[in-house]
C-alpha cells in the first residue's frame, strides 16, 4: 500500500453527451471533461465525476487493470515527457473544475473535496516531489507488475496470456522511458531498491510468470509468450544493470527538505501543522508505547531486559513457517471480530496467504486486494521470506515470532486492509469506491492492531501485548525516521540505530526500515493516521455510549472509502473545515 491507489472498479460509466470526448488509445490526446454551468446540480456533478473517472482510467491503465477494468489489459502507462505532462495537466484540470462546483449537497460536496484531495496528492508526487525523475519506486509500484494476470482468474488462462503478451511487448519501451527519466547520480538506497526490483521483474517475467501458464495447450501462444517474456526480461535486466553501474557515483541526497516534506503532508494527507509539533506527537507516542512495553515485559520476562524480552517473543517462531501460521490466524481473528461486535464483515470469503514474489519483497508483508469490479477474485496476503544471501542468524531474526505475526495478520487482513477494502468497495460514493489513500489505509490497518488488543485479543496474555507493542514501536520509529531523514536531522545509519535501540528491531529489519524511509517518506502515515483515527473515535463515541458505539463508529468511518482522515473527521463531527487532531 505504498501509493494513493486508483481503485478502478467501473467497467463502464455512462458519460453524458458533451461531458467528455471518446478516449483515444493515447490518453495524452484525449479531451478533458468540460466545465459545467450547473454548479449546484447533482446530475451535473455526477456527470463530471463519471467523465473524470473515464479519462483517469485511460490515462493510468495500470491502475485500471489492477482494479478490474480489464478493457485496459496489456496496456502500460505513458512515461514519456508528453505522457507525464498530460498527467499533470489532467490533475490540474480536476482540481480547478471540481473545485468550481458550489451549492452541492453535503454528500456531493464531500465527494468533491475527496476528488480534489486525490488529484492534489497525485500532482504533488508527479511534479513537486518529481518522483518520475528521482525515485525508482514510482515505476515499481505503478505498472511493471503483471501479477494481476497471473493470480486472478478473471478470464480463461489463454485470454490472460494474450494480455500478458501485449504487456510484455510494451516493457522494452517502458524501460527506455524509465532510463531516460531517472536522473543520476542517485541515492544509494534508491539504487539498491531499483536494482533489486528491476532484476526481480526480469526473473519473474522469464520464470514464475512463464511457469504459471505452462499448462496452456497452444503452441503458437506459448511461442509468442516465451519470445515476448524474454524481450521484456532482457529489458528489465538491462535497466537493472544500468542502475547497478550507478553505484560508483551514488549519493546520500535523499532528503526532501523541511519545506517540501511539510508540503507533502499538506497535499497528500491534509495535515498542516509545524514539523516540530509533529515530531513531539511522534515522541510522545513512542514514550507511551515504551512504557507499556516495560509493564508487559515485566510480566512476560520478569527480571530480563527489554531486548531479552523481545528476543523471547521473537524466538517463539511458527513451527511450520509464517505462511501456514497466518492461514490459521485469519478465521480465528474473524471469529473474534464477530464475537466482540467490533464491525461488520461483509460476506464469508477470506483472503488467501502466499509467499511474496521475488520482485516485491521490499515490504515484509502486504495485502493485494482486488478492485471493486473484479469478479470472483480473491485477496492475497503476501508474506516475504528473508533474503537468502543474509547470514543464517540474520535470516532467523527476520522471521517474525508468533505474537508479532498475529498483529501483522490483524493489520493486513482482519480487520485491517482486507476488511477495509471490502467496505470501500461497497461505499455509496463512486469516488469512495475508486480511491483509497495511503494514509487512510495504513492508518486504519495500524489502528486495528491496538483496537483488537484493547478489545481483548489474547485475553490479556503479556506476550500477545508484547507482539502488539512491537508493531506499534516499529511504526513510531518510522514516524520519527521520516521526519528526521527528510528534514536533514538524521542519517540512514542513525535511523537504523533508532530502530534497533528505541524500537528493539532486529538488525535485518532495522536496515530495511531505515532504507525504506529514504525512498518512502510517507511511511510516517501509519502512526500519524492511527492517532487521528483514535482521537476521532474518542470524540465521536463520547456522546454515543463510548465502547458500545465502536461498531457504529467503525462501520461509518469505513463507509467513506479512503479519503484523507481530516476529511472524514470534518464529515463525522460536522466541523467547518478539515484539520488534523491527535
Amino acid at each position: 500500500m505504498k501509493t494513493l491507489k486508483l481503485m478502478a472498479g467501473i467497467a463502464s460509466l455512462a458519460v453524458a453527451a458533451g461531458a467528455i470526448a471518446p478516449v483515444t488509445a493515447n490518453a495524452a490526446t484525449a479531451k478533458t471533461p468540460a466545465t459545467t454551468t450547473q454548479a449546484g446540480s447533482h446530475a451535473a456533478w455526477k456527470t463530471f465525476v463519471d467523465a473524470t473517472v473515464q479519462h483517469w482510467l485511460a490515462l493510468d491503465p495500470a491502475f485500471a487493470v489492477y482494479e478490474g477494468a480489464h478493457q485496459y489489459d496489456g496496456k502500460l502507462p505513458d512515461w514519456s515527457a508528453a505522457g507525464l505532462k498530460a498527467q499533470g495537466d489532467f490533475y490540474r484540470m480536476v482540481i480547478a473544475r471540481a473545485g468550481a462546483f458550489s451549492g452541492l449537497s453535503r454528500d456531493d460536496a464531500f465527494e468533491r473535496d475527496y476528488l480534489v484531495a486525490v488529484a492534489r496528492g497525485k500532482l504533488f508526487w508527479l511534479e513537486d516531489g518529481d518522483q518520475p525523475h528521482t525515485n525508482p519506486s514510482y515505476y515499481i509500484g505503478n505498472g511493471l507488475d503483471p501479477n494481476v494476470y497471473v493470480s486472478r482468474s478473471y478470464a480463461p488462462k489463454a485470454e490472460r496470456m494474450k494480455a500478458m503478451i501485449a504487456f510484455f511487448k510494451g516493457i522494452p519501451s517502458a524501460a527506455a522511458q524509465i532510463r531516460a527519466n531517472l536522473k543520476t547520480p542517485m541515492p544509494i538506497s534508491f539504487v539498491d531498491l531499483g536494482v533489486d526490483a528491476f532484476k526481480g521483474f526480469a526473473d519473474y517475467y522469464r520464470g514464475d510468470a512463464r511457469a504459471a501458464f505452462a499448462d496452456v495447450k497452444d503452441p503458437a501462444l506459448q511461442a509468442a509468450f516465451k519470445a515476448s517474456s524474454e524481450q521484456a526480461g532482457a529489458a528489465m535486466q538491462a535497466l537493472a544493470d544500468w542502475l547497478d553501474a550507478q553505484r560508483t557515483s551514488a549519493t546520500t541526497d535523499y532528503a526532501l527538505g523541511p519545506a517540501k516534506f511539510a508540503r507533502m503532508l499538506k497535499e497528500t494527507e491534509l495535515v498542516d501543522i509545524p514539523l516540530d509539533q509533529l515530531e513531539a506527537v511522534a515522541k510522545a507516542d513512542l514514550k507511551r508505547n515504551q512504557d507499556a512495553l516495560k509493564s508487559a515485559c515485566a510480566a512476560y520476562a520478569p527480571g530480563q531486559s527489554i531486548p531479552d524480552c523481545f528476543a523471547k517473543m521473537s524466538a517463539d517462531k511458527p513451527a511450520d513457517g509464517p505462511v501456514a501460521e497466518a492461514r490459521r490466524e485469519i478465521p480465528e481473528l474473524a471469529a473474534f471480530v464477530r464475537e466482540k461486535d467490533l464491525l461488520t464483515i461483509p460476506g464469508t470469503k477470506m483472503a488467501q496467504v502466499e509467499e511474496s514474489p521475488p520482485y516485491n519483497r521490499a515490504n515484509s508483508a502486504y495485502m493485494d486486494p482486488p478492485g471493486p469490479l473484479e469478479k470472483g477474485a480473491t485477496s492475497v496476503y503476501y508474506i516475504s521470506p528473508p533474503d537468502p544471501s543474509w547470514p543464517r542468524e540474520k535470516q532467523l531474526g527476520y522471521i517474525p515470532g508468533k505474537a508479532d505475526l498475529l498483529f501483522t495478520t490483524v493489520h493486513e487482513v482482519m480487520p485491517g486492509h482486507y476488511l477495509q477494502f471490502l467496505h470501500s468497495n461497497a461505499s455509496p460514493s463512486i469516488v469512495g469506491k475508486l480511491w483509497v489513500g495511503y494514509g487512510f489505509a495504513e492508518g486504519w490497518a495500524h489502528y486495528t492492531e491496538q483496537m483488537m488488543w484493547d478489545a481483548g485479543l489474547g485475553d490479556g496474555a503479556p506476550e500477545i501485548h508484547v507482539g502488539e507493542l512491537s508493531n506499534a514501536l516499529l511504526r513510531d520509529c518510522r514516524f520519527l525516521s521520516a521526519i528526521g531523514l527528510h528534514t536533514g536531522t538524521m542519517t540512514q545509519e542513525q535511523s537504523k540505530a533508532l530502530f534497533m535501540t528505541q524500537c528493539y528491531t532486529d538488525e535485518g529489519n532495522a536496515e530495511q526500515q531505515a532504507a525504506r524511509g529514504t525512498y518512502d517518506p510517507e511511511y510516517l502515515n501509519y502512526t500519524l493516521n492511527k492517532l487521528m483515527i483514535t482521537k476521532l473515535r474518542e470524540d465521536w463515541t463520547a456522546t454515543r455510549g463510548g465502547r458500545k458505539a465502536w461498531k457504529a463508529f467503525h462501520d461509518e468511518f469505513l463507509s467513506y472509502g479512503g479519503p484523507p482522515v481530516p476529511l472524514v473527521r470534518q464529515a463525522m463531527m460536522h466541523e467547518d473545515a478539515p484539520h488534523a487532531v491527535f
